[in-house]
């Protein structure tokens, strides 16, 4: 039903910081430039930097993950560890390293099967919800497929465009949580589709067209589902 992660929004104080870090420390391409906001490509997937002047804000203290190839690992480590105290996970065979922007969004870059150079694109979004099983229910109907429950019955990993992590309030690997009223863009065939399998579990229908819906799930993160 949903096709592709076409941005993450991220709420930032001062676009200043977060423009260095983004271009010049992660390398990502500034696309487009204005007052309140900049939008930097993350391979096919836009990284929203917004300013907090209006609805929908972007996401706060929110963990996420970029792609990078295998063979890139160890080269971002080193400069990175030059000026960052990183942390380290492994999942299986693949490693992932944690940072944290001006803004205090944990960024994850983690070792995934793209070709680069460089950041290539989003493969995982961490958000804060109040009901996990309210939760599940509503991405599943989105068509989202949980994969991984648990063992304290605080998260849960859903599969859909990109790895979908629901979080109770708590902390998670360097200390990184998930995010509060983040701002998801979704690219589907269908929109009209998309709203159907989720209207009785919405919580306010925001805008509605002939190719662009945007509804607010039922913890305040706002999703737009846009068509071909």
């Amino acid at each position: 039903m949903l096709t592709g992660l076409a941005w993450l929004a991220l709420e930032v104080k001062y676009l200043e910081p977060a423009r260095a870090f983004y271009e010049e420390t992660l390398g990502l391409p500034i696309r487009e430039r204005g007052d309140d906001e900049l939008v930097a490509a993350a391979g096919e997937t836009d990284l929203v930097l917004r300013r907090p002047s209006g609805l929908p804000r972007g996401g706060l203290h929110t963990h996420y993950a970029f792609s990078i190839p295998e063979s890139e690992y160890d080269d971002w480590w080193d400069r990175l560890s030059e000026s960052y105290d990183l942390e380290e996970a492994r999942f299986g065979p693949a490693r992932s390293l944690y940072l944290y922007d001006p803004d205090g969004n944990c960024v994850e870059l983690g070792q995934q099967d793209v070709g680069g150079p460089g950041i290539d694109g989003i493969f995982e979004v961490v958000l804060e919800v109040e009901d996990l099983e309210r939760a599940m229910a509503f991405y599943e109907a989105l068509g989202f497929e949980t994969v991984d429950e648990g063992d304290d019955r605080t998260r849960v990993r859903l599969h859909g465009p990109m790895a979908l992590e629901l979080w109770e309030p708590h902390l998670g690997i360097a200390d990184a949580r998930g995010g509060v009223h983040v701002d998801l863009g979704f690219e589907t065939d269908d929109p009209t589709a998309a709203l159907a399998a989720v209207r009785d579990r919405i919580g306010s229908l925001e805008r509605e067209t002939d190719d662009e819906i945007v509804v607010r799930d039922p913890d305040g993160h706002f999703l737009t589902f846009i068509g071909p």
